[in-house]
């Protein structure tokens, strides 16, 4: 991944939106195309790698390793390692992250309302 450059205009920018406006600091965090299916999907509890990556087929291994580690650094996720054999990792929402269940049943009854 390309390194950002912190100290550009649109970086500083972009941090200047995003700690004003509370809507853009939302949807910095679950927006994309992937977050919302990740957490919407972990919204049902506790789930393994491997059971994300089949209910978001269409989600390469590099976008679903990408979207996880930015939700965890976000702390909405957490992911725990089991130490067994064959080793296994499960990832959970934080209770930040259970937060957003009634955010994504708006979201959802909206775009039904509007025949999406």
């Amino acid at each position: 991944m390309t390194a950002i450059k912190i100290s550009s205009t649109n970086q500083i920018n972009k941090r200047v939106i995003v700690t004003k406006c509370p809507v853009t600091f939302t949807l910095h965090k679950i927006g994309g195309r992937w977050k919302p299916l990740i957490i919407n999907f972990l919204l049902t509890g506790t789930k393994r790698y491997g059971e994300i990556k089949k209910a978001i087929p269409a989600i390469s291994e590099k976008m679903l390793i990408q979207n996880l580690k930015e939700l965890e650094a976000d702390e909405l996720i957490i992911r725990e390692a089991k130490p067994v054999v064959p080793p296994h990792v499960e990832y959970s929402l934080t209770e930040c992250g259970e937060e957003l269940r009634s955010v994504l049943l708006s979201m959802k009854q909206w775009a039904l309302k509007h025949n999406v």
